[in-house]
């Protein structure tokens, strides 16, 4: 059952060095202020997990936080590349980054097998594409009905799945509306779970349109962290700052540059932080 911590509380409970970690969110409830406080605790040899991974992932990466990465395209969304993820990868800085690459179906059904707790996905994939020549993990498996063949990867079950959500109610359940990406299949094959939230209420009130509700016995922890998502966006609460997206790519351009950003905004800043940020973007 979800039990009601503080970020930081939640992030020392449950976030080890050497962990599988996954933060999702797709375009909008993307968990930057817990990305954070992995920084601000110094998380080492992560391998961390995502479905186009974008800024956060180049925050984490730049500051050494995590040693592998499994995804389906990075990149800074309508702006271009991440620089400290190519640094990672290209140059060895600020260490070395193993890469897993994916296609977006291939993630999306590796995090269903892991929900379904099945050791991986079968489907139909990765038909003349050069991935599987440079990815060991894409196989094939003969279907026993029709002898089709179809793609097949190990299911993602990682050891903690970080999302951002709207809402929790006092009993620990969640819900998050708008767009949804693989949240809840995270959230349903990890084996720990922290959920960032706007707000704590009474009851809640689904509007019967693209939402989804993750009851309490998923949940490992919660944490109220109000503009926990910015500058990506939380439908309801505040909008996207595309400026600081078109603003981060002069800042992640160079080591020096980055470095004394997160230092000044990360580094030295706690969650609430975010709190006036996203205010301002209501």
């Amino acid at each position: 059952m979800a039990t009601l911590l503080s970020l930081a509380e939640a992030v020392a409970l449950h976030v080890h060095d050497g962990d599988v970690v996954a933060l999702e969110g797709f375009t909008h409830l993307i968990p930057f202020a817990a990305g954070h406080e992995l920084i601000r605790q110094r998380r080492k040899h992560l391998t961390l997990v995502r479905m186009t991974p974008d800024l956060i992932y180049d925050q984490l990466i730049g500051m050494g936080a995590a040693d592998r990465l499994v995804f389906s395209w990075g990149g800074n969304p309508g702006v271009g590349s991440l620089h400290r993820l190519r640094d990672a990868v290209e140059n060895g800085w600020p260490q070395p980054l193993a890469i897993e690459e994916h296609s977006h179906a291939a993630m999306a059904n590796a995090y269903e097998a892991g929900a379904a707790n099945l050791p991986f996905a079968a489907f139909r994939g990765y038909i003349g594409v050069d991935l599987p020549k440079v990815n060991p993990r894409i196989r094939t498996v003969e279907c026993p009905f029709t002898g089709e063949k179809l793609a097949a990867i190990p299911a993602l079950r990682p050891d903690v799945a970080i999302i951002h959500a709207q809402r929790a109610d006092r009993a620990g359940n969640v819900l998050l509306e708008g767009i949804v990406g693989v949240q809840k299949q995270a959230v349903l094959a990890a084996k720990r779970s922290i959920v960032t939230v706007e707000e704590v209420v009474d009851r809640l009130d689904a509007p019967g349109y693209n939402a989804t509700i993750l009851p309490s016995w998923t949940i490992s922890s919660i944490a109220v962290v109000p503009g926990g998502a910015y500058p990506s966006y939380a439908q309801g609460y505040y909008r996207r700052a595309n400026s600081f997206y078109k603003k981060w790519d002069a800042i992640a351009r160079e080591r020096e540059s980055f470095l004394a950003w997160m230092q000044q905004n990360v580094i030295e800043q706690g969650p609430e932080a975010f709190q006036s940020h996203a205010a301002a973007a209501r």
